[in-house]
């Protein structure tokens, strides 16, 4: 297993806890004065910008993505934001699983930066991507349930 498995694994299940740890559902929806974006959309922002980038782009898996669903669609069930998480989870198992650590080096596009960069690099920055919003949702969850 690589390293970037394993961190994407570890943040995938801080992400897991952050959805289930909100007091009550619905409040994955809400969103107040000064904040642009609630914990549910985050969440499937997330999801998909992982089954895009790794699923689709790196695994071939046929994933395609709607961006503007991920902030536009509302209410969704938690257990169906848990289920995605998993799905989300065993996608990553399986394409970074079967990556070569040799392959690492390789060029791949990397449009958020602007570039082609190495996959290790662009791993990172998606790490770094998914650390971020999680971070976000959980300063949501505590706002709403202190």
């Amino acid at each position: 297993m690589h390293a970037y498995t394993g961190a994407f694994q570890k943040l995938l299940g801080d992400l897991r806890r952050e959805v289930e740890g909100y007091s009550d559902e619905s409040r994955l929806w809400i969103v107040g004065d000064g904040i642009s974006n609630c914990g549910g959309n985050l969440a499937l922002h997330v999801l998909g910008n992982l089954q895009h980038f790794i699923g689709a782009e790196l695994g071939h898996t046929g994933y395609v993505r709607d961006r503007d669903a991920e902030f536009a669609t509302k209410n969704v069930a938690r257990s169906e934001i848990l289920s995605k998480i998993g799905e989300v989870e065993g996608m990553i198992e399986e394409v970074l699983g079967g990556i070569p650590k040799r392959d690492l080096e390789m060029e791949v596009p990397a449009p958020a930066l602007g570039s082609p960069q190495r996959l290790d690099r662009w791993l990172l920055h998606l790490v770094s991507h998914l650390a971020y919003h999680i971070g976000q949702i959980n300063y949501h969850r505590r706002l709403l349930d202190r």
